[in-house]
């Protein structure tokens, strides 16, 4: 399997939280669906000073590219223009 980090900002318009809120509970869904698969291995919202949603990380693995980029192109922040910026690294966790 291999590990990606995502670090994904939203959109930074007055409608930004408005559609994340709108579209929240099916986001939360997804990432329920990719722990059940095994495809999740942690993830949260990112906050600024306020304690207001500003982006999320998530660090979900995927036996491919092909897979990583199916759940990409299927991911409902990205397909309702909450998430406008994204990261995507590999990533490996620290056998601490």
């Amino acid at each position: 399997m291999k590990l990606y980090l995502i670090i994904a900002w939203d959109a930074d318009d007055a409608d930004a939280s408005e559609r994340r809120v709108k579209v929240r509970k099916e986001h939360l869904a997804g990432a329920m669906q990719l722990k059940e698969t095994g495809n999740f291995i942690l993830g949260g919202a990112m906050l600024n000073d306020n304690g207001d949603m500003i982006g999320s990380t998530m660090v979900l693995q995927f036996t491919d590219d092909d897979e990583f980029h199916k759940w990409k192109s299927n991911e409902i922040y990205i397909l309702k223009g909450v998430w406008d910026r994204i990261e995507v690294h590999s990533f490996k966790v620290a056998n601490v």
